[in-house]
């Protein structure tokens, strides 16, 4: 069996990511990207995934100001585990609430490592892209990720405040190289 590896997104693992897309569903995540649709045009999706035109999050806000953004897999054969992203430089909103970095394991596959392999792949990914300290922000509650992120040498800078529109989230810096 090989071992898992971040991967450009692949039409390959239409039928494992579709399978995630239900899991992720069912905790109320990715509720913007339709099932139907995207088994339907699948290929298109990972197209435009790999040119910068779609994103794994909901969509931009009429006043947030879009930045690069590149989109890996966590892959082990062809099936699909988890997303790496990685926003090539922030703007004003992602300084506080977004951050360089976010990852996502499906739930199926979660409690299994896969959460501290696909952070330790991907830093050598924004390294390359130019970045030298990655920030990555948290939901205070999600103890698993803080976990994650502090073993692979996260270090917390603050909490940002929750406001009207945002929740707070803990701010952590992370080596890239």
């Amino acid at each position: 069996m090989s071992a898992s590896k971040l991967v450009k997104p692949t039409s390959a693992c239409k039928d494992s990511f579709l399978e995630a897309l239900d899991e992720f569903h069912a905790e109320g995540r990715y509720q913007f990207l339709e099932r139907s649709e995207l088994d339907r045009n699948f290929e298109d999706f990972v197209d435009d995934l790999n040119a910068g035109r779609r994103y794994l999050h909901k969509p931009f806000a009429d006043w947030a100001e879009p930045v690069p953004e590149t989109v890996l897999w966590l892959v082990k054969e062809d099936k699909y585990i988890g997303t790496f992203l990685i926003r090539q430089r922030l703007n004003w909103h992602l300084e506080k609430w977004g951050g360089h970095i976010s990852f996502v394991i499906r739930p199926s596959m979660r409690g299994k490592g896969f959460g501290k392999k696909i952070l330790h792949k991907g830093m050598p990914y924004s390294s390359h892209l130019g970045i030298d300290r990655a920030l990555i922000t948290i939901d205070p509650k999600n103890k698993e990720a803080i976990r994650i992120v502090e073993f692979c040498g996260g270090e917390l800078e603050d909490e940002t405040q929750k406001t009207d529109k945002f929740p707070s989230r803990l701010r952590y810096w992370l080596k890239c190289n």
